[in-house]
């Protein structure tokens, strides 16, 4: 089996929620499976803005489920879309 480039849209319950905080606290909690390989702040309206996350993992069992999960219970996550998921 192969790699899996997931890409999510996460977004703050708040337009004061630190995004930056919110980035650190997942790529606490990704696990050595998930790698991160790029991020940027989205603006959305009304300045709330979006944090958008490219993840690199392998494409076996639950692991994707599980990360987008763990990123939906940060503290300060309203909601995690996932964007796409592709094969590498």
């Amino acid at each position: 089996m192969g790699d899996v480039v997931m890409t999510l849209r996460v977004m703050p319950k708040d337009v004061d929620v630190d995004l930056e905080s919110v980035y650190s606290k997942i790529e606490e909690l990704k696990g050595e499976k998930v790698e991160l390989r790029d991020k940027k702040i989205q603006p959305i309206a009304f300045g709330l803005k979006a944090l958008v996350l490219m993840a690199v993992m392998p494409d076996e069992g639950s692991i994707g489920d599980e990360f987008v999960e763990k990123v939906r219970n940060v503290e300060g996550v309203e909601s995690v879309e996932i964007e796409s998921v592709e094969l590498l």
